[in-house]
């Protein structure tokens, strides 16, 4: 697999900077008062119970007193980052909590090796096909992460011109063809004002196409007002701008769900159910967060005040596929109260593989497939003018 084609993914121990919440919008803490935190948090994902502050000095050996960690207890709760239920009881950690803990406190954490092992095995006993291989993500994601889990097919992020051919079929009809970067090919049937030849049409063509290469439609549009195109040659230029920008607002098209049974039981979670089975709520909810920027693996805790059906959930997504090319998104969605380490780290190591695979397996042949379609097109074309 080459590296440096793939989606780019941190190292694992790296705090995750792409929390939907900047940090200057968090207030912070003192190292005793984040080592206080961390504990409150791993504990309560662990328990389900509020931690007091005599259990956490005896349950982690601490070297200062229980009222200290009462004051901490006071001073982090008038920062929003716990809360306590009543007078007497412990404290968990609040939604502002768990988004400090994961920008600043999660450590590094790697699946065990026989895990990794195990998926890796099991990716390679699949067949080499890209629907298989999302099935497969998404089962694997629900059953080691023990939430729900989504995986949505990869896409071309921005569509680019490849090739363009202008073939003479019959009186003033002319067939255009597009051969897109991925392989994909897009075909119009065209009726000019007045017949034209095929020698006129592929000078036409020869001078679009070192215009057009590689380029996307907001590019091709720039670079078309400052060139000197006679009208046949702007008329084309504006059909496959059209064909461009059709092609670049395709929804979402394959969705691969698992697990949503883990989160059936939880009245907070079940929520999310509405959110993973809608797909245009779902195309709406990556399309914004997409918007958000940022690499590698992105956390979203409670919704961010804006996503009611994740009001109670954690979502932790990553993108998968070729960089800023051909790419897919896939995600764990469970509780607020989730191993943060364990699905971090299995979002991120799933996602990887995915890359490498979209890659190796489907793009290089993509390429392949692409200049068998160009050379068929000038077999055509030479054809035609014989």
């Amino acid at each position: 697999m080459i590296r440096d084609r793939v989606m780019p993914c941190r190292r694992l121990g790296h705090p995750v900077d792409d929390c939907l919440i900047a940090m200057s919008e968090l207030q912070q803490l003192t190292e005793r008062q984040e080592r206080i935190l961390a504990m409150v948090v791993r504990t309560f994902i662990e328990t389900g119970k509020p931690v007091g502050s005599r259990a956490l000095v005896e349950d982690f050996g601490l070297d200062f007193s229980s009222a200290t960690v009462r004051n901490d207890f006071a001073a982090l709760g008038e920062l929003g980052y716990v809360a306590q239920l009543h007078t007497s009881a412990g404290r968990i950690p609040t939604e502002r909590g768990y988004r400090y803990f994961v920008q600043k406190l999660l450590g590094e954490f790697h699946l065990p090796l026989h895990e990794r092992q195990m998926i890796r095995h099991q990716f390679h006993q699949a067949r080499l096909e890209l629907e298989q291989w999302m099935r497969l993500s998404a089962a694997i994601l629900a059953r080691t992460s023990g939430s729900a889990s989504f995986v949505t097919a990869p896409q071309v992020r921005a569509n680019r011109s490849k090739h363009l051919q202008l073939i003479a079929t019959q009186g003033r009809l002319v067939l255009m063809v597009l051969v897109l970067h991925g392989g994909e090919v897009k075909q119009q049937m065209l009726t000019l004002a007045e017949t034209l030849s095929q020698a006129r049409l592929s000078a036409a063509a020869d001078h679009l196409n070192p215009l057009f290469l590689d380029l996307d439609s907001e590019e091709i549009a720039a670079r078309a007002t400052a060139a000197h195109l006679d009208r046949l040659e702007s008329d084309i230029t504006t059909l496959v701008l059209d064909a461009l920008r059709l092609a670049d607002h395709r929804p979402i098209s394959d969705v691969y769900r698992d697990g949503l049974v883990n989160i059936l039981d939880d009245e907070g979670t079940r929520h999310a159910i509405r959110l993973l089975e809608e797909r245009t709520l779902l195309a709406s909810v990556l399309a914004e967060q997409e918007a958000q920027g940022g690499e590698g693996v992105q956390v979203v805790i409670g919704g961010d005040g804006r996503w009611e059906e994740l009001r109670d959930c954690t979502m932790i997504l990553s993108r998968y596929g070729v960089t800023d090319s051909f790419s897919g998104t896939l995600a764990v969605v469970g509780p607020t109260r989730m191993p943060y380490d364990r699905n971090v780290a299995t979002v991120r190591f799933v996602a990887d593989l995915m890359s490498g695979f979209v890659y190796e397996y489907f793009v290089q042949d993509t390429a392949e497939n692409r200049s068998n379609t160009l050379y068929q097109l000038e077999e055509l074309n030479r054809d035609r003018n014989e």
